[in-house]
């Protein structure tokens, strides 16, 4: 402690220090936690970017499918019925 200071100067001297201290690693933490979180976003974004990708490919598939077999089936002559004999 310093002599030349007055007691009430020294102690709001010591606590302003421990406040911008704490400012200063609560500020770190949350600019830590936010780098984080954009890191778990685009990860998560990126996966679901994917997901969409093979839904609307796996869609398409299925269309093109549906398409030849209507396509088989209009081909197709249609057959005669036999007549029953009496």
């Amino acid at each position: 402690m310093d002599d030349d200071k007055p007691m009430i100067e020294q102690a709001t001297d010591a606590i302003t220090g421990a406040t911008e201290a704490t400012t200063k690693a609560v500020k770190s933490g949350a600019r830590k936690v936010r780098k984080a979180a954009k890191k778990v976003a685009k990860k998560v974004t990126k996966k679901n970017a994917t997901k969409k990708k093979a839904t609307k490919k796996a869609a398409k598939a299925k269309k093109a499918v549906k398409k030849t077999k209507a396509a088989k089936k209009a081909s197709k002559a249609p057959k005669k019925k036999k007549k029953a004999k009496r």
